[in-house]
């Protein structure tokens, strides 16, 4: 049977038109590159549109997901996966027949043959996205490692005295499965805290054990107790892959590591301090391929976000984010200037550390050991005629009062304090020597945030909860328009680790600086004042945040608790 062609299935099937194909082919653009590769690189037809023509095309079965079914019994994992993953082949189902073998290339026939000769069995191929296709290798390859637990068994015995001389480095941590014990248990550590979404690794160590724990949506979790006598080896391994001197135990250490865990390019930066048991390890793993939250997705309700949409396009003023570390501020920022961002505006931020690269705009990372702190970094940013100035930290009157007198002169500033609520940064301000009429004159709005965590999508399920409850919580009459009797929580499954949340929320409180506010702030009245003006005017406090989203059933009652502390 006669071949037909990939444009005409397009065609037939009222994908694409014959003149945007003839126009596609006869422009500078489509040198040397495959049709069906053009149509998708212009947004004409979708990925899964041209995997379901070249199906048909070649005759070849199209999977969209892939599940390795059987596999286990034949020799895959002797082949390395740098094969399978350049290859672009990976089996995926064993029959009594032979062995289905997934394919992102159809025209791409001898890495077939190679595999049926090592595999001793017929192959057919089908036809699967390069995606689905490398998360099936990693997936498999990543339970072929073993668990850290598995891991750990290997150890007893070893003779770990030369464990820093025998370190490689390698682009990929799924590859080292025939590493020297140590150095495997230090890659099976960080990659399952990748795979489980982990922000921080600890490393702990105390007199009789040494702890790993990870932070997972904010909490820290119990993974794994090596044995004590392998501690100064795991510090020594972390400390030659961030570079740190390893011969010094008496004095804290600060570096980074990059490392790739199947498609995950991940950026950690290393904190080692000594303690009277050793020296205690924190891991901050920042994932670089993870998608950069939107400032609509980060939680914020609507009225919310519309006010905090019309304060992000005035041309000068501050607005100052605040909350404890980890609170989510620094993607609230960023997701601030990704939605303001635009060619006819100069941006620069300085920043400690810069966490993700944003296109389009000027980063400067603080440096102390040159003096390049926020304040001079500052006052060099403004020769650089920015219209938008992102300050990582207010931490010093030196740093308020320039950011304050940038904007008094047109620019407008975005910056962040450590404050319990949006009132509490006044004060924080006069604190810091700031003052009163320079306060009140320049910041627009304060925003303070919590992270909440979310239900888990997979094990949902609706309860009744005790009317005191209800009542404790401050469910009046205006709220019970949304509520209908019903609380969710989260029964525990494989998909949340048995937490009952996957994810995390933001709670929002927006403190708008008007002529009210202005007046308190100028008369001196302490933070509680404004907060209780800013009440009566409207305010939505964080607490009330919370409980909307309990109400929509996103979050639980004990997390807003937690985090409000109230």
């Amino acid at each position: 049977m006669k071949t037909r062609k990939l444009e005409e299935i397009l065609v037939e099937r009222g994908l694409v038109r014959e003149p945007d194909i003839a126009r596609l082919l006869d422009s500078e653009r489509a040198r040397g590159q495959p049709l069906g590769t053009l149509l998708v690189q212009q947004g004409l037809i979708t990925e899964e549109d041209l995997l379901e023509a070249l199906s048909e095309q070649f005759g070849l079965p199209y999977w969209r997901k892939l599940e390795e079914a059987g596999i286990e019994r034949l020799p895959v994992s002797k082949v390395p996966i740098a094969f399978y993953r350049q290859q672009k082949v990976f089996p995926i189902v064993c029959t009594d027949r032979g062995v289905k073998v997934a394919v992102s290339d159809p025209l791409n026939l001898q890495p077939l043959d190679d595999l049926a000769v090592f595999l001793g069995a017929p192959v057919e191929p089908v036809l699967s996205s390069e995606r689905e296709l490398m998360a099936a290798i990693n997936r498999f390859f990543d339970r072929e490692t073993g668990s850290t637990e598995q891991v750990m068994q290997d150890l007893e015995g070893e003779d770990l005295g030369a464990i820093a001389d025998e370190i490689e480095e390698t682009d990929d941590l799924l590859d080292l499965a025939s590493e020297a014990p140590v150095i495997r248990l230090m890659n099976s550590i960080l990659t399952q805290a990748v795979r489980a979404r982990a922000s921080d690794i600890h490393i702990e160590p105390f007199e009789r054990e040494l702890k790993v724990r990870y932070r997972i949506d904010g909490l820290l979790y119990n993974r794994l107790t090596p044995p004590r006598r392998l501690q100064a080896a795991i510090s020594s391994r972390i400390k030659v892959m961030a570079n740190l001197n390893i011969a010094e135990r008496r004095l804290p250490q600060d570096g980074r590591i990059r490392i790739r865990v199947g498609e995950n390019d991940v950026d950690i930066r290393v904190s080692v301090v000594p303690t009277a048991y050793g020296e205690r390890i924190v891991l901050r793993l920042l994932d670089k391929t993870s998608v950069l939250l939107g400032l609509e997705e980060i939680g914020m309700a609507e009225a919310t976000y519309g006010k905090y949409s019309r304060l992000i396009k005035r041309s000068n003023g501050i607005i100052l984010v605040t909350g404890p570390t980890g609170s989510g501020k620094t993607t609230t920022l960023y997701g601030t200037l990704n939605k303001i961002n635009a060619p006819e505006l100069n941006i620069i931020t300085i920043e400690d550390p810069i966490e993700y690269q944003l296109g389009g705009i000027g980063q400067i990372q603080v440096n102390p050991r040159i003096d390049l702190t926020f304040a001079n970094g500052l006052r060099s940013i403004l020769r650089q005629d920015p219209d938008i100035i992102m300050v990582g930290e207010i931490r010093d009157r030196e740093t308020a009062e320039i950011a304050i007198q940038a904007s008094l002169t047109g620019h407008l500033v975005f910056s962040t304090l450590h404050t319990n609520d949006a009132a509490g940064a006044v004060t924080r301000l006069l604190d810091m020597g700031v003052e009163a009429f320079l306060v009140s004159s320049s910041v627009l709005a304060i925003i303070a945030q919590r992270l909440v965590r979310v239900i888990c999508r997979e094990c949902r399920e609706a309860y009744r909860p005790d009317l005191s409850l209800v009542k404790e919580i401050g469910l009046d009459r205006s709220s019970e328009a949304a509520f209908d009797g019903s609380f969710y929580r989260g029964k525990g499954c494989t998909a949340c680790l048995q937490t009952g949340y996957r994810g995390r929320s933001g709670i929002y409180e927006l403190l708008v600086i008007d002529d009210n506010i202005r007046g308190l702030i100028m008369s001196g009245a302490d933070s509680n004042v404004i907060r209780r003006k800013a009440i009566e005017q409207g305010m939505t406090t964080l607490f009330r945040d919370g409980v909307d989203k309990i109400v929509k059933g996103i979050t639980t009652v004990d997390e807003v608790l937690r985090v409000t502390q109230e």
